[in-house]
């Protein structure tokens, strides 16, 4: 029997609890041993408390073997005293390491496996910003060391994608250094340097707006791609449009010392909360790679494997085109799992 292991669930905001429960539910069922708590965080836990992240619920995440985050709502604008509870964690936990894999869906075309490993504490989320005469000024915050160990999550990454694709492991460094000279070319030279020290790993280079050119036209041509984070933030998104959706998108943000969150990308949808036909499916793919993390193969290839059952056969939420809810997708993947 493998050893207990400890998840937080930090549901969040809008469709954060409906989507979380039922991934927790899913993984109860298909992994019996893992034991569950629950953290605040987020709009609402800041309009009740005066913080989206609070002091009890970041120490439940240093304790935690994992944790499955689920969306949170963010004002517009300035509000004084909140702090998104994501970038918080991030910050506080040091999870420098943002993986966002995607992939076509069943019988789809084009054919893409790919996976995007973005860097996840520093660039223009440096949260660096300061007024001038008439505006502000936003500071990209590049260095040496958080270039470094990015390239190496992503080296790593390349032979995991090939053991799983049968690909030869293939790298692509995305930057604008043509521009950003000194920041972008440190990143650039970083992962250059760090690449040259793994054996048999094809290294290639793109500006980012040829990468996302490219990814828009034959995103089949990549395999893990590297970059700094707005970068990475905004050709993520652009992947998982690709790949059917944010509604289908999962990531990970993992550390130096072990911790790891994982979270669907959709947004908090405040317009469908409560109404039980969120998509449950990132929630899902996210709690796969929590299962991938904590070295759980079987059970993760069983969950995988329903999930892309469901996602070929149905039953389908609404927002790729079926009626089913949110429990009755779950409880799907769930019996697929168990089968």
């Amino acid at each position: 029997m493998p050893t207990s292991v400890h998840i937080l669930l930090i549901p969040g905001d809008g469709i954060g609890p409906e989507v979380v429960h039922a991934a927790a539910h899913v993984l109860a069922s298909i992994a019996p041993d893992l034991t569950f708590a629950q953290a605040e965080a987020g709009w609402d836990c800041f309009q009740r408390q005066g913080t989206a992240l609070p002091a009890l619920t970041l120490e439940m995440a240093r304790q935690a073997n994992a944790i499955l985050f689920g969306a949170t709502q963010s004002p517009m604008g300035e509000t004084p005293g909140y702090n998104s509870p994501i970038l918080s964690l991030r910050k506080e936990l040091n999870l420098f390491a943002n993986l966002r894999p995607a992939r076509n869906l069943p019988d789809s075309r084009p054919e893409f496996d790919l996976l995007i490993v973005r860097e996840n504490s520093e660039g223009l989320y440096s949260g660096r910003e300061r007024p001038i005469p008439g505006g502000f000024i936003a500071e990209r915050v590049v260095t040496g060391v958080a270039s470094h160990r990015i390239a190496q999550i992503a080296c790593e990454q390349a032979y995991v994608q090939s053991a799983r694709t049968g690909r030869r492991p293939h790298l692509t460094i995305v930057h604008k250094a043509n521009v950003l000279k000194k920041s972008d070319g440190l990143f650039r030279t970083n992962c250059l340097e760090v690449a040259a020290a793994y054996s048999d790993l094809l290294v290639d280079e793109l500006l980012v707006d040829t990468a996302a050119m490219w990814l828009a036209k034959d995103p089949g041509r990549f395999d893990v791609l590297v970059t700094t984070n707005l970068f990475g933030d905004i050709l993520s998104d652009l992947t998982a449009g690709l790949a059917g959706g944010l509604g289908l998108a999962p990531s990970a943000n993992l550390g130096a010392n072990g911790i790891a969150l994982f979270e669907p990308v959709h947004g908090s949808a405040p317009d469908i909360a409560g109404q039980g036909i969120a998509n449950p499916i990132a929630a899902l793919r996210s709690s796969v790679m929590l299962l991938q993390h904590l070295r759980r193969m079987e059970e993760a290839t069983r969950l995988e494997t329903a999930i892309n059952t469901v996602l070929q056969v149905g039953p389908h939420p609404r927002d790729m085109g079926g009626r089913a809810t949110t429990t009755e997708v779950a409880n799907a993947v769930k019996r697929l799992a168990l089968a």
